[in-house]
């Protein structure tokens, strides 16, 4: 048990909930790996999942991956968690020259709010299809419309039920923050949460996160969870307020770094 008092058994079944919820459908198996080559921004969806342990040696299953990476004219990138397998794999791959990026934490809570917090006047939540759902949150982050096409394509094929959400302003119709919800069995993962720069501050993604939950937890969710990046101080934040903690990181592994 960690200090959430969640068994790993639960964490392990999160890891295998953010997998499904990030499948493209642009991905294959290679000996034990399951490799994404989704043109998207998503690094989860355009990396290797080292989940299962294979047959075949470790350097030889990369020069595989490699060829299919170069193929896709992507960088290879491989993600490292505490499930990955083989064990011993994270060391391996330093010792290859790959180099360590973008620390992530997966945080966890048990506890989804039981009713969602009210907006403020001139302001109402709406849902989207995975396609606006893309367009807007592209549009937010200055996504190119390459990238914006690739998470439409994702999103429409998932084989997770998703919910997205916008925030927006009954005056001028702006959004000013959009998110959305993965829900598998008891396990809901909030993913693209993201606020308008002019509209932070606000407590807007909080307001928006509680009323994902909110929803989730009539469906059936009991557990939730979410990636952030570690150093990401003011979403972490944000989370911890609304009741979660880290449950176990992650990080990526690739040879030339400047190119993520």
């Amino acid at each position: 048990m960690n200090r959430l008092g969640l068994s790993e058994t639960l964490l392990s079944r999160v890891e295998d909930a953010g997998i499904n919820a990030s499948a493209p459908p642009q991905q294959r198996w290679i000996d034990g790996w399951l490799v994404r080559t989704s043109p998207g921004k998503a690094k989860r969806a355009r990396c290797v999942q080292a989940v299962a342990d294979g047959r075949l040696p470790l350097a030889e299953r990369l020069a595989l991956c490699a060829a299919v990476y170069q193929a896709a004219q992507l960088p290879m990138v491989l993600r490292q968690t505490p499930f990955s397998m083989p064990a011993g794999l994270d060391l391996f791959l330093a010792g290859q020259g790959f180099q360590r990026l973008d620390e992530t934490r997966v945080m966890v809570t048990p506890q989804l709010p039981l009713a969602p917090e009210p907006l403020p006047p001139g302001l109402a939540l709406e849902a989207l299809t995975p396609a606006a759902f893309a367009e807007v949150v592209g549009a937010l982050r200055g996504s190119p419309a390459a990238q914006r096409a690739a998470q439409a394509e994702r999103l429409a094929l998932s084989p997770v039920p998703l919910q997205a959400l916008a925030l927006r302003r009954l005056d001028d119709g702006a959004i000013l923050a959009c998110g959305q919800a993965a829900v598998e069995a008891e396990l809901v993962g909030l993913y693209d949460v993201f606020t308008h720069p002019q509209a932070r501050g606000q407590g807007l993604a909080r307001q928006l996160c509680t009323d994902l939950l909110v929803r989730a937890r009539l469906a059936g969710a009991r557990v939730a969870y979410l990636q952030v990046e570690a150093d990401n101080h003011v979403a972490r934040s944000i989370y911890h307020r609304l009741g979660f903690a880290d449950g176990y990181a992650y990080h990526y592994r690739m040879l030339e770094p400047d190119l993520h």
